[in-house]
């Protein structure tokens, strides 16, 4: 019985290479001067300061332009809210969201029954979506669709067998 998993990935490397450009970059911008902004990656999340809020928004455009370059899609940023820090600066957190949540996986399950086709379960296997089919062009229709609908994740297609 032909299968395949839907996952969402987030490649940690070139999330990496592009904060480095971006802290990069912002240091040598002449509009970043005497702003003490920066951008750092931790372990799930990517820290952004600046000392006033239109300086933080220019900051948040740059590392986006450097995650694109990258090929990194921007739904795996989930941005909190814009903080007050101390010496009149203001910080920002973007979370990265990797793996399909339970909820999104109901979400995804229910669209994909919705489609209608034939032979077609879906089951949820810890943070992705195993999809079986008795024929391998209904897979390949749930993938076409899964591709058109917008979920808010990016969605990788892994390990199609026949």
């Amino acid at each position: 019985m032909p299968t395949f998993d839907v996952v969402s990935e987030v490649d940690m490397q070139e999330v990496r290479n592009a904060v480095d450009q971006a802290a990069r970059e912002v240091s040598q911008r002449y509009d970043f001067k005497d702003t003490n902004s920066s951008v750092e990656l931790n372990e799930s999340a990517i820290a952004m300061a600046s000392s006033s809020e239109d300086r933080l928004i220019a900051l948040r455009q740059v590392l986006e332009e450097k995650l694109v370059k990258r090929k990194v899609s921007l739904k795996v940023l989930d941005y909190g809210s814009v903080e007050e820090a101390s010496g009149a600066t203001v910080r920002q957190s973007a979370t990265l969201q990797a793996g399909i949540s339970s909820e999104k996986a109901k979400e995804l399950n229910k669209f994909i029954k919705g489609l209608g086709l034939k032979g077609i379960q879906s089951s949820t296997q810890g943070d992705q979506l195993r999809v079986q089919g008795k024929k391998r062009d209904h897979l390949q229709e749930v993938i076409a669709a899964l591709k058109g609908e917008d979920f808010g994740l990016p969605l990788q297609f892994n390990n199609f067998r026949d």
